[in-house]
């Protein structure tokens, strides 16, 4: 979950009002955060967000704005916001997108600030909130981006465009020299770390003013004067590109309510493309395009428990900073420039709850009574559990998400059934588990200077795509084990087989199968009752070889909710 720092004399100013820690500590939860820690000498307060679906929370600015709200302070009103029916007027400030760009990284939303100095909190405020918003929001820069510059050194129109990443030229932030875009990718140390997203692009995301002046190659790193901001800048001009506009379009009006708040003047800025987007051709940011949305009352009190009044309701959601109107049995809302998490009208009623106060709601005694037992589907686990551990085996706990190279490129898969996450926080849990074995072989993998043999198993779920189901996708209870040895091969593992049906007290039949993870003719398919329930056999040396093992290895997988049909 998403951490942050914020100065205390800051924090509290923007607040409105001084809390001792235990005081800000019970007033958290109505942002889902709490104290994580004080740093007593450098003023800092540690914060830890327990939601991923509000990032207008992740700076000082937006973290104070809900707990003032919350606590009866007036909803900030932000007059520089356009929307489908009305542009303000930008003036000069317009950035133009070269149709060369949308085929790359083809988005772009952008605004001024002006009116005071940038002191260093509030600088160091801007770069955390950057990091944060592009980092987890942005998923490392891929969707969303975002630059800082100098206003006063740029010319406008800024333009968008597509780059020669061999021939265009110029120096980066930290360094003294000038680059190529491709150079700077390799040898930079930003390019290195974020040069990937564009790397494969046949040209690259550039951005410039009007006299040729360059701000940034975008999402790598801004140039080394106009992208120098420094404490005492007053005049500043803020730019975020991506590949989905609604998330840009939001991730700038966060950061331009934050600004406004801490006392600056937001200058909209009219980003023209020359192709079709969803919000059109011409959009002057920041830009409002949330819709409203209602919840029936009666809906709420069941949802709730609570048989809360409407105008208690209406209460509740002004606590959030939310503007409520009640038309009948229905209580309508007009969502925040800085929030977009209202997908359901449940989410209507968990902001009651939250304005409400969890402590506002009496506990309730359950009034059924159950009896707890063990599900038949446990059982059936823990007897084969039984057997495995009584062959030998040592039990192992994996995790159900995992990377492509570990469930698809090393198991030399084309993985067409896998689940894969669509907004990952991190490569390394893109994709939900099909199979066991990959996490066995992972193990063994790291396992070498261990003394041989190695025999281990795990009993656990594995997921899958399913057009036949409702859900287009199926959990099941599996069981996986694996063996390494210089001797192991097809026989042991058949016998481990064999002893694991036989206790079960199930009868089964053995399959010829071409399986690229298995070596043919050294692996077959478990028949139950006319169904393949399973596969076992001789890893392939293709996937030891894929996975740095060295030592002969064995697995099988058994779905155990087939193996329980009788």
């Amino acid at each position: 979950m998403p951490k942050i720092e914020v100065n205390r004399e800051k924090f509290y100013g923007l607040i409105g009002k001084n809390y001792t820690n235990d005081q800000l500590e019970a007033l958290l939860p109505c942002a889902k955060a709490e104290l994580d820690g004080v740093d007593e000498a450098e003023g800092l307060l540690k914060i830890e967000l327990n939601d991923t679906n509000r990032p207008d929370l992740w700076s000082t600015s937006g973290l104070a704005r809900q707990l003032r709200v919350y606590k009866g302070g007036v909803r900030p009103e932000y007059s520089f916001f356009s929307n489908s029916g009305n542009s303000l007027d930008s003036g000069e400030r317009v950035v133009k997108v070269d149709p060369g760009i949308k085929a790359t990284r083809p988005y772009m939303a952008a605004f001024a600030i002006t009116g005071k100095a940038i002191n260093d909190s509030t600088l160091k405020d801007l770069i955390q909130t950057q990091e944060k918003l592009c980092w987890n929001y942005g998923r490392k820069r891929k969707s969303i981006a975002m630059g800082i510059y100098r206003s006063d050194l740029i010319k406008y129109p800024v333009l968008y465009s597509a780059a020669d990443p061999d021939t265009t030229k110029f120096i980066p932030l930290g360094m003294d020299r000038e680059m190529t875009l491709r150079e700077i990718i390799r040898d930079h140390p930003k390019g290195q770390e974020f040069g990937h997203i564009v790397a494969k692009d046949d040209k690259f995301p550039f951005i410039t003013d009007s006299a040729g002046s360059v701000l940034s190659f975008s999402p790598v790193i801004n140039s080394s004067e106009i992208g120098a901001v420094e404490v005492g800048d007053e005049n500043l001009f803020i730019e975020l590109t991506g590949t989905d506009l609604p998330s840009l379009i939001l991730t700038a009006s966060i950061v331009a309510c934050d600004l406004a708040d801490d006392g600056f003047t937001i200058l909209p800025v009219r980003v023209e493309y020359s192709y079709d987007t969803s919000l059109g051709r011409s959009i002057t940011t920041p830009f409002y395009f949330q819709k409203d949305i209602s919840v029936d009352v009666n809906y709420a009190r069941k949802l709730l428990g609570s048989d809360l009044s409407a105008e208690e309701m209406t209460a509740a959601l002004e606590r959030m900073g939310i503007k409520p109107s009640l038309k009948g049995s229905e209580i309508s809302i007009e969502v925040p420039e800085y929030r977009n998490d209202f997908l359901h009208s449940v989410d209507i009623i968990e902001d009651i709850m939250m304005g409400r106060g969890m402590d506002s709601f009496d506990p309730v005694m359950p009034s059924d009574s159950t009896v707890g037992r063990i599900s038949p589907e446990e059982e059936f686990a823990r007897k084969a559990k039984d057997i495995l551990i009584g062959l030998g085996f040592q039990e192992m706990i994996y995790n159900y998400l995992g990377s492509r190279k570990d469930y698809i490129d090393k198991m030399n898969i084309t993985g067409d059934e896998l689940i894969q996450i669509v907004n990952p926080m991190t490569e390394n849990y893109e994709f939900v588990r099909g199979s066991i074995i990959p996490s066995m072989l992972n193990s063994e993998a790291i396992s070498a200077n261990a003394v041989y043999p190695h025999s281990i198993f795990e009993i656990g779920k594995v997921a899958y795509l399913d057009s036949d189901d409702i859900s287009g996708t199926v959990t099941r209870n599996s069981l996986g084990f694996m063996s390494a040895d210089r001797n192991e091969g097809y026989n042991q593992v058949s016998s481990s087989v064999s002893a694991l049906f036989y206790y079960l007290n199930r009868d089964y039949e053995l399959k010829e199968m071409d399986d690229p993870r298995f070596i043919k003719g050294r692996s077959a398919r478990v028949i139950y009752m006319g169904r393949a329930v399973g596969v076992f056999g001789e890893v392939s040396p293709g996937v030891l070889e894929n996975w740095g093992i060295q030592m002969p290895a064995t697995c099988c997988e058994i779905d155990l909710d087939l193996l329980m049909e009788e």
